[in-house]
């Protein structure tokens, strides 16, 4: 979720005091993350809900068999702001169409000398020939074409500079950011060849496959320069117990993998049954952090009964040195802004954009989709989570929040544009955010509460672990209601 949301939402906010917490002390200096005893997060039961719902929460159906794998192994330079990768891609051809070429997709290459390839070869050792790399977008030809159901592997060694930046991936003085770190695979739709989308000032423009992560971690010194431990926090929770200085992650089936590390993260840990809430936010707004993990713990109860359940054993909340909330597979990012302003109720944005956040491990982890061409479908809809979230955690919030949040804005502008119509920060957010969860309020209404969430656990459950399209959406809506939907279309869509 690229999208700044402080005073705009209309709620008042007051400043804090900054109040410099304690370093973590982890009791193996070599590996941090894997050894720090968190401060452990209780949440109260009455506050994580159990909803009674006419029809049983469904379990999604299974991904694809087998999953195209990643074996990334990185050793990240802190200070330097250097990473070193030797990754292999096991990709598994799932299109149903053969394929010429394989195309990589790597970000890191979008800044200047922030990547450079050292090495690309078959499995067998055997060094690639004929690629192109131009912009982010890496081709290598397949010597015979690829039938569906077969795979390609290739191996490939490389360097990324960091950016110095506020932003997901990146680095700035309190944290080191790894988001869309790695060459990847993207989507692929006979007829169409892969998507691949130009990026934007506002909105997202990656798309993913679900896929298998095995990732290895090691940190070139434990410490910062400034003599601060370093600490990782990861989609997933590292496995064993960091022998030899190196944390061993598997995450699978996800969309991708995320990381972050810093010298200031102060640790907290919460569970949701079987599943570990994992906090990392810096010193200077203790009384924001619980409130950051208990949000997060309770939305994750609540989509985890409402909307089919969570897929993973962890989930991470990291405080962003950047005025965004961002969305990654297992890991999500809320803004220090959200922290700095915090009120100490939930008449909050941190309240607020932590369900929001959550609400994407569903609409963007389960069902992915062109975020470029039609960020409705995850946006829209994590947004109106938000509303199920105050109406069933905090119903006495319930009016207040939609009031804050949507209608004192008048919003307008048709859900269904693109990243790149954006005439700027509000008519993007109004128009995609706000008049999507709009019409999604009133197909509610129209619909009725149980069909209506029927529908939206159908969305899930067919389109688990695949690309979702608007034309999609409505078609499975055709089969849940025989309402007349014309003038509901008319008022929010400008293409249906």
């Amino acid at each position: 979720m690229r999208i700044v949301l402080l005073a705009a939402l209309g709620i008042g906010l007051v400043a804090c005091t900054p109040v410099i917490g304690g370093q973590v002390q982890p009791t193996n200096p070599a590996v941090s993350a894997s050894s720090v005893n968190p401060t452990s997060t209780a949440i109260p039961a009455t506050h994580i809900p159990s909803l009674p719902t006419s029809t049983s929460t469904p379990a999604p159906p299974e991904p694809p068999e087998p999953l195209t794998r990643y074996t990334l192994s990185a050793v990240l330079d802190y200070d330097a702001h250097r990473l070193t990768v030797d990754e292999k891609v096991a990709y598994v051809n799932h299109t149903g169409s053969d394929l010429n070429e394989l195309l990589l997709l790597v970000e890191p290459n979008r800044y200047f000398a922030g990547f450079t390839l050292r090495s690309l070869a078959w499995e067998e050792g055997e060094s690639i020939t004929g690629y192109t790399l131009s912009g982010v977008e890496l081709r290598i030809p397949l010597p015979t074409p690829l039938p569906p159901g077969e795979s390609a592997v290739i191996t490939l060694t490389y360097e990324a500079l960091l950016p110095n930046q506020n932003a997901p991936y990146g680095y700035t003085q309190r944290q080191t950011n790894l988001g869309d770190w790695y060459p990847y695979v993207p989507p692929y739709t006979p007829g169409e060849g892969w998507l691949v989308r130009q990026d934007a000032f506002y909105g997202e423009h990656l798309a993913y496959e679900v896929a298998a992560f095995d990732v290895e971690i090691r940190l070139a010194r434990p410490t910062s320069a400034n003599g601060g431990l370093l600490t990782v926090a990861a989609s997933s929770l590292p496995q064993g117990g960091g022998e030899g200085g190196i944390l061993r992650y598997r995450h699978e089936p996800a969309r991708n993998f995320a990381w972050t590390v810093s010298d200031q993260y102060q640790m907290q840990e919460a569970s949701v049954g079987d599943i570990t809430l994992m906090s990392y936010a810096f010193p200077f707004h203790p009384l924001a952090d619980g409130p950051a993990l208990e949000e997060t713990a309770r939305a994750l109860a609540l989509f985890n009964d409402l909307f089919s359940p969570y897929p993973h054993q962890a989930l991470s909340v990291v405080e962003a040195d950047f005025l965004d909330g961002m969305e990654f597979d297992g890991l999500i990012f809320l803004s220090h802004a959200f922290y700095d302003y915090y009120t100490g109720d939930q008449k909050s944005n941190l309240t607020i954009i932590a369900a929001h956040e959550v609400a994407h491990q569903w609409w963007y982890g389960y069902v992915a989709n062109d975020q470029a061409m039609e960020p409705w479908l995850d946006e829209a809809l994590s947004t109106f989570s938000e509303r199920y979230f105050y109406e069933n955690v905090y119903p006495e919030l319930a009016d207040w929040y939609w009031e804050n949040r949507v209608t004192i804005h008048s919003p307008q502008g048709w859900m269904d544009s693109t990243i790149y119509e954006a005439a700027g920060f509000y008519p993007y957010r109004d128009a995609v955010y706000l008049r999507g969860a709009m019409f999604l309020a009133e197909l509610r209404e129209l619909m009725g509460e149980d069909a209506f969430l029927e529908f939206l656990r159908d969305y899930l459950r067919k389109y688990s672990y695949r690309l979702a399209t608007g034309d999609d959406f409505f078609a499975l809506l055709s089969e849940h209601t025989q309402a007349d939907l014309r003038g509901l279309l008319d008022a929010y869509l400008l293409n249906r």
